[in-house]
């Protein structure tokens, strides 16, 4: 006699089913932590009860098709850390950066090409992931920069041309990211972030550097300073070939300042793109 297996009366339902059973537990168990990672969500509004669970401190919601975030998002008033990492996110609600507790946001590897207005009114938000999106210097709010409990801006892999002399006011930041950009230059602001301990330019279209960055504390063991895959003038490339902290010190040389100043006085065009950026992922429809 030939075991038959039993029949199941869950209809199977697929992957939202798996994502409703993820909110029905956590509100049996008060789970703070939800994770909702590779669900096939494609909507927020189709996970019952998702908003009104005002406890939840981390929800995780990467690598699913997510395309609007939703306004209601900012009801969970206790959300410390938010994942929204690879989606098809295009634009992001204003009323996120109400959350009074947000520390985290990571919303790389999404298809943002611009920031909602007041968007930099996050209170105490430290760590601020949006590499990998099609964001550059004129879609940034005017509110953007003061941000000063940002700890760490990875900003990696958009379209940025310049950075905002603005940058000088996140006194706390210690991580700043903007390698595979179009940089073309970079403020003497920069010069400012006394606390800054990691600095990745690498992959730009840089050709000098503000001498203010030579101030900085990028030379110990534990820093790091990324400048590879640039258009450096000579003096700089072959300080590179020699590491960061040569690098570092030749900035701080009157030889070096000279050079700068006249280098900026002449203002020569700025090297060509070398990347064609219309066939990344982000700008795929």
């Amino acid at each position: 006699m030939s075991h038959q297996p039993p029949v199941s009366c869950i209809p199977n339902t697929g992957k939202m089913s798996k994502a409703k059973k993820v909110i029905e537990e956590a509100k049996e168990i008060n789970n703070p932590e939800i994770d909702l990672v590779d669900k096939g969500i494609s909507s927020l509004e189709e996970i019952p009860g998702l908003f009104s669970l005002e406890n939840i401190t981390r929800l995780s919601l990467s690598h699913n098709k997510i395309s609007v975030v939703p306004a209601a998002l900012a009801n969970l008033s206790n959300l410390e850390i938010l994942n929204l990492a690879n989606n098809n996110i295009q634009e992001l609600p204003v009323s996120l950066s109400s959350l009074p507790k947000l520390r985290i946001l990571n919303v790389s590897l999404n298809k943002l090409y611009n920031l909602p207005r007041g968007f930099g009114s996050f209170p105490v938000l430290e760590i601020l992931d949006l590499t990998y999106n099609n964001l550059n210097e004129k879609v940034l709010p005017g509110n953007f920069f003061i941000m000063d409990s940002l700890r760490a801006l990875y900003l990696g892999d958009n379209d940025f041309e310049f950075l905002p002399p603005e940058i000088g006011n996140l006194k706390n930041l210690q991580i700043l990211s903007m390698r595979e950009n179009d940089l073309i230059e970079v403020p003497r602001e920069l010069g400012q972030l006394a606390r800054l301990r990691e600095l990745h330019l690498q992959g730009n279209r840089l050709v000098v550097l503000p001498p203010e960055i030579g101030t900085l504390d990028l030379a110990s063991n534990k820093s790091v300073l990324r400048l590879e895959g640039n258009f450096w003038v000579p003096p700089i490339e072959d300080q590179l070939k020699l590491g960061p902290s040569h690098v570092l010190d030749y900035l701080r040389s009157e030889t070096y300042k000279v050079l700068y100043s006249r280098h900026m006085s002449a203002k020569p065009p700025p090297p060509p793109q070398t990347v064609d950026k219309s066939k990344k992922a982000s700008r795929a429809a």
